[in-house]
């Protein structure tokens, strides 16, 4: 008799725990769904082909954020193309490489501590460290983003490492493979989803940050080519948004802005996840 009534708590626990998690996805989808479909409702139906790819005027009056859009563009890449390997070849360390494991406790706290650290301190360090040396450019504003993500994208490969199995590790020692031919051939294409994983993590981060690159890149709407104006000051799409809505008053401008910004992100993190996938099927064949 006890231990029916025990099955009955149990499963009752059981029930309310389900119901509980259905409704949390519900709302965390709800509202999601809500805030994506409210910006696109605001932004889309204003948006204009003069206003994305013309440069601002304050002689004619007109906006127009084709420099922000090109300086995003800059900014996403040249940091991706420097975060990406350091932050992959710091997890192979980590994980394949590393005897102290003390020492190895130590540096994942510590980049577990970065990744909570608020953007506007990477900001202003990024500024004394970066732009009082080469100035206040996009290729400052990179490198501190370069900074901010390294943990984040360190700690996702790492994690994503420690899911590939010792057996395939074994059995390159066994065909005689090296260690360096080992973790080329078998572990990163065995991790390949955590690198796409990291990296999507860190395209979103880049592409949504404000606050360290008005320290650092600043909030020149200037359209230069890629190497001239990785030395010149560039505001991105998100400082563009701000220095409208907030500094200007252009509160119907940030809609637009914000809309851009969401199908930019769609657009690139598909385009990632395309390649990643032709990479894996270029290693399986």
């Amino acid at each position: 008799m006890g231990d029916n009534k025990l099955s009955r708590k149990k499963r009752l626990f059981t029930i309310i725990l389900k119901v509980l998690m259905v409704l949390s996805i519900l709302i965390t989808v709800a509202l999601i769904l809500w805030m994506i479909i409210f910006v696109l409702f605001k932004g889309l139906k204003d948006i204009s082909w003069h206003f994305i790819v013309s440069k601002p005027s304050y002689i004619n009056e007109s906006i127009g954020i084709w420099p922000n859009i090109v300086n995003t563009i800059y900014i996403v890449f040249t940091t991706i193309i420097v975060v990406i390997p350091a932050g992959t070849a710091a997890a192979i360390y980590l994980n394949e490489y590393g005897k102290n494991k003390k020492l190895i406790k130590i540096i994942e706290y510590a980049s577990e501590t970065l990744s909570a650290i608020p953007s506007i301190i990477y900001g202003l360090v990024g500024m004394l460290i970066f732009s009082n040396n080469i100035g206040t450019s996009i290729l400052a504003g990179c490198l501190t983003l370069v900074i901010m993500n390294l943990p984040t994208v360190m700690r996702t490969v790492q994690e994503s490492l420690k899911t590939v199995p010792n057996s395939y590790r074994e059995g390159a020692y066994a065909l005689s493979a090296g260690k360096f031919r080992m973790i080329t051939t078998v572990v990163i294409p065995g991790c390949i989803d955590g690198i796409v994983t990291s990296c999507i993590l860190a395209i979103g981060r880049i592409i949504s940050e404000s606050a360290a690159l008005i320290y650092t890149a600043g909030i020149s709407n200037a359209c230069k080519n890629y190497f001239s104006g990785l030395f010149s000051s560039g505001a991105s799409l998100t400082v563009a948004l701000y220095v409208y809505a907030k500094e200007q008053g252009e509160i119907q401008v940030g809609y637009q802005i914000a809309a851009i910004l969401m199908i930019l992100t769609f657009i690139i993190n598909i385009l990632t996840v395309k390649i990643a996938s032709k990479l894996k099927k270029r290693r399986l064949s």
